[in-house]
């Protein structure tokens, strides 16, 4: 009977010591989501709005394995030309091209780039690759590039303002304000531009005409402008007269504006002076034919 006891007092405590871990088990359990929902009740969205951000998370993560999936075995691409081939036989295929904007260049380099390409059906058409074929045309500043459905494509063109002619060793070149070259030019055409030379002259272009600025009144006059020893100007004149200035931009500004001022004073352009030279401003050196010595000007350089 001792020993009968003995078991039914180890059963009990067995079932106590059962019962006690399932408690705390619960116990636990509902601490963790006691704590969760506090935490989850923090956050600005409700539990419906929260269940629907992880599906659509869930969903997006499948498709994007899906499309990685695709692209590996090459489905996309099958897909892609597919679909092209169909919106081609639809009537979706590149049939023409508007060009707008377009003055002086000739349009059918633009037609020659657009359909040039590979593949002309408008689903497939890259119309930003297009755009950046026709900026490297010397005529295109800058252009847009987009489809007409179905059949044509709309492009409009910026052009380049030609500003002045680069004269080259075998031949004239048209150029824009930035020195940018367009296209060869005959000579009768290119007087009606001013004409640039010397070697270095082309990336002086914007500096000169910063340079021609500074004397608004002989600016029109000007009709070429030589860049020598990749250091300063001498200007011709439409009367054929040269002016030889000073290095450096501050100091060839300075003497371009004591000039104007002094030919506002003496004539000096259309006068017997063949040549100015203003090189040790403010002293202005005139040539004049016939005579031996050059005659000498000191010009009253302004303060500032």
């Amino acid at each position: 009977m001792a020993r009968k006891n003995t078991r039914n007092t180890q059963g009990v405590r067995r079932q106590a010591r059962k019962a006690g871990t399932s408690r705390k088990v619960r116990s636990a359990r509902n601490t963790g989501q006691s704590i969760l929902g506090r935490a989850l009740g923090m956050l600005p969205f409700t539990e419906e709005q929260l269940q629907k951000t992880f599906t659509l998370l869930i969903l997006g993560g499948a498709v994007a394995f899906a499309i990685f999936i695709a692209n590996i075995s090459g489905a996309t691409a099958v897909a892609s030309d597919r679909f092209a081939d169909m919106a081609s036989n639809a009537g979706y295929k590149l049939q023409g091209v508007t060009v707008q904007g377009t003055d002086r260049m000739n349009e059918m380099l633009v037609h020659e780039r657009a359909f040039g390409q590979q593949n002309l059906a408008m689903t497939r058409v890259d119309t930003e690759a297009l755009r950046e074929d026709l900026l490297t045309l010397p005529w295109v500043q800058d252009a847009r590039v987009s489809r007409q459905l179905p059949d044509r494509l709309v492009v409009d063109i910026i052009e380049r303002e030609p500003h002045a002619v680069l004269r080259r060793a075998d031949r004239l070149m048209l150029i824009d304000p930035t020195g940018v070259e367009l296209e060869a030019i005959s000579a009768a055409a290119a007087e009606d531009y001013l004409l640039i030379e010397g070697p270095g002259a082309q990336a002086q272009v914007e500096a000169l005409e910063t340079l021609l600025d500074a004397a608004p009144a002989l600016k029109p006059r000007v009709k070429g402008a030589e860049y020598v020893g990749n250091r300063r100007w001498n200007l011709t004149f439409e009367t054929d007269q040269r002016l030889a200035l000073p290095e450096g931009e501050d100091r060839a500004a300075a003497a371009l504006i004591s000039f104007a001022q002094a030919d506002g004073v003496h004539r000096l352009i259309g006068g017997e002076v063949v040549s100015f030279d203003m090189r040790n401003p403010p002293r202005m050196y005139m040539r004049v034919p016939g005579r031996a010595e050059a005659q000498e000007l000191e010009l009253q350089e302004e303060d500032g």
